[in-house]
């Protein structure tokens, strides 16, 4: 999963709303569920509260149903090494965090629309 994408479900105007209602309808019909790690979490907190308020970010927090799963330490050396590769475009730490994450739990569809994630090799909500 990437900020971007909550973003896009929670805020109408975005110009991802739609097709990012339909991935997750998609995700729901097949029992799947994104997957956060710790620092999408953040990210995603500070991405809310910037473009929507920090009431915003604090409801979503709050509410958020969906399972965090915390980096380790060799995840975070192995996002260093993928930063470092250039493998995943001109990715964030926390997307390579991700991407390490994906990699260690064998998931291999992000909810994103960040096309990083598809460079790096993952199915992305278009392809959910």
């Amino acid at each position: 999963m990437d900020s971007g994408a909550v973003f896009a479900l929670l805020c109408r105007s975005d110009k991802n709303h739609a097709p990012a209602l339909a991935g997750l309808r998609k995700l729901q019909k097949q029992r799947a569920l994104p997957v956060l790690t710790n620092y999408l979490l953040a990210e995603t907190h500070a991405l809310l509260s910037a473009r929507l308020g920090p009431d915003a970010a604090r409801m979503w927090v709050r509410h958020n149903i969906w399972p965090v799963e915390r980096a380790t330490e060799e995840d975070e050396k192995r996002a260093r090494e993928i930063l470092l590769s250039g493998r995943g475009g001109d990715c964030t730490f926390t997307d390579a965090v991700s991407f390490a994450v994906m990699e260690r739990l064998g998931v291999d569809t992000a909810f994103t629309f960040d096309e990083n994630f598809a460079r790096y090799g993952f199915n992305t909500a278009e392809t959910v």
